[in-house]
């Protein structure tokens, strides 16, 4: 049992994700099919970007984000609100002791990329890339410097 313990930073274990990918699968294929009985998630195509599941494999949190994210907090709250229908739709595909509880969150990892790719962009930090990227003297340039002026 304490190979599922990831309080401690040791990260998840090979069970949590496993798990966390077939709960995204399944309720990426559940999403795409329109399996739900509500029209305003139905119309919202929805990207299932990762599932983290708690230690005790009971709580699965889906990372979401629309198609553009556009409509966002109204693509979280149709979900939020159909749960239970996505937690029975995606645990009758599933063969585990229990169906996990569903949480939704935004998954902002896009955003994150936009930022990187923004902050990688910017002129000095190129600069800053490009000088690393020179290869270091050991000091023969020093040297040869001390010798022309040695004469």
């Amino acid at each position: 049992m304490a190979s599922y313990r990831s309080s401690q930073g040791s990260g998840p274990s090979q069970r949590q994700l496993r798990v966390g990918e077939l709960i995204r699968r399944t309720l990426s294929d559940v999403l795409s099919r329109g399996d739900v009985h509500d029209p305003d998630l139905n119309r919202i195509s929805i990207t299932v970007g990762e599932v983290r599941l708690s230690n005790d494999l009971k709580v699965a949190t889906a990372y979401v984000l629309p198609l553009g994210g556009l409509h966002a907090q109204e693509a979280l709250a149709a979900l939020r609100r159909n749960k239970g229908e996505l937690r029975h739709l995606v645990s009758r595909d599933l063969t585990l002791k229990f169906a996990p509880e569903l949480r939704f969150v935004l998954d902002e990892t896009f955003d994150r990329l936009d930022d990187t790719r923004r902050l990688f962009a910017d002129e000095r930090v190129q600069r800053d890339i490009r000088k690393g990227a020179e290869p270091e003297g050991d000091g023969d340039e020093d040297a040869a410097g001390d010798d022309s002026d040695q004469g």
